[in-house]
């Protein structure tokens, strides 16, 4: 068949597809002759498969888009099964380097050697969330300090707020080392900026240390400001992601005169944390980032028990464990629970501590051996 122009179409008899004939014509519609166009995928006998026909770089965008927006781990690699072309441009460093955080969400009990160099990979491609999971993975889990650190710095310089709030965290506490190495400047000063980032913890934390003067000058106005900046920040997130997901939250709002019931007189299935009971609200817990699921999976797997005299903190959403005896802080009502940093305690104490807390005559005074305590019916933290 000829076109207008005079473009030859080839016989259904010979179809091909690396190999077209094109033919050309003067203006007097002689034919000048006729060229070969190369296409880049190879020729395919029978029907043609049109994803080979696309280019590599538009796979790669699709693919980069897809890792972005994956909701667990099996979305991707669903992709990786599929043939070898889309395992090598989905394992390409421009894909790895723009995963998002459920990506990483592996599962304690899954965990191998394949799943940690997958990690690997993707760190190694720049991409900062993958820095932070494994490096608190190798920090608390895998008892390799120097490197877990390292990858934890890594994502920090890059601004990921949640390794700046952990290195936070690591530096009140001198975990990795002994209690000398305590830097509550830097803690201060790493909280600070991950607050600054929009990190709510760190917001909360950064609050508890100006009101207690820890770590920073005193200022219980500009303290109580932060933690009020908190809650309104956390209350914001829970309902923008509520929206999001087409739930009613008329039931967070509800605002009382009378103090929220403890947790085991709410209906149950309401579960929730007052985390802004000073105004009415009810919202729920705030989900725990992947990393700090797969630590609290870790140390479940292992009867809960880091090591020898080791605690982990009592806070569920957290995971961390002790690297040294006495290394957290402790509820100095009730002696029974104990916490990595105020943050966590703050958190705990609304969710499920303060209908739990109750004084002890006399308990195991440890403050010799580096134990603190913790005010659990502070008016800030407790909410009451």
């Amino acid at each position: 068949m000829r076109t207008r122009r005079g473009l030859c179409y080839p016989r259904p008899a010979d179809v091909c597809v690396d190999k077209l004939v094109v033919k050309t014509q003067d203006f007097a519609r002689d034919f000048m002759g006729c060229r070969k166009r190369q296409r880049f995928s190879p020729e395919i006998a029978g029907n043609p498969d049109f994803f080979d026909l696309l280019p590599d770089d538009i796979v790669i965008s699709i693919f980069s888009k897809l890792s972005s927006t994956v909701r667990s781990p099996s979305d991707f690699i669903n992709v990786l099964i599929t043939c070898k072309r889309f395992k090598s441009l989905a394992l390409s460093s421009v894909v790895l380097s723009k995963a998002s955080p459920k990506m990483f969400a592996i599962k304690a009990i899954n965990w191998s050697e394949s799943a940690h160099r997958f990690l690997k990979t993707c760190s190694d491609a720049g991409n900062v969330e993958a820095c932070y999971t494994l490096g608190m993975i190798r920090f608390y889990c895998l008892q390799n300090r120097g490197s877990g650190a390292s990858l934890m710095a890594k994502a920090a310089i890059n601004s990921h707020a949640p390794a700046l709030y952990s290195l936070g965290v690591i530096q009140f506490n001198g975990s990795g080392g002994s209690k000398n190495d305590k830097d509550l400047r830097a803690g201060v000063a790493l909280c600070a900026r991950a607050a600054f980032l929009g990190h709510i913890d760190a917001l909360r934390e950064l609050g508890h240390c100006l009101q207690d003067g820890y770590g920073v000058r005193q200022n219980i106005a500009e303290g109580r400001r932060f933690l009020v900046q908190a809650n309104a920040r956390e209350l914001a997130a829970v309902l923008s992601s509520a929206t999001a997901s087409n739930e009613t939250t008329h039931a967070w709002l509800t605002w009382s005169p009378h103090p929220i019931p403890p947790a085991s007189q709410r209906h149950p299935a309401m579960p929730g944390c007052p985390l802004l009971s000073d105004f009415g609200c009810n919202v729920p817990a705030p989900e725990a980032h992947p990393a700090s699921r797969f630590l609290a999976e870790w140390y479940e797997g292992r009867g809960g028990i880091p090591g020898p005299g080791l605690r982990l903190c009592s806070h569920v959403g957290c995971g961390r464990p002790e690297t040294r005896k006495h290394e957290f802080r402790r509820c100095s009502v009730c002696g029974a629970v104990n916490y990595c940093s105020r943050a966590c305690q703050a958190l705990d104490w609304k969710l499920r501590h303060k209908a739990e807390c109750a004084a002890v005559e006399q308990w195991l005074d440890e403050e010799a051996d580096g134990g603190h305590a913790v005010a659990g019916n502070d008016d800030v933290i407790a909410g009451s």
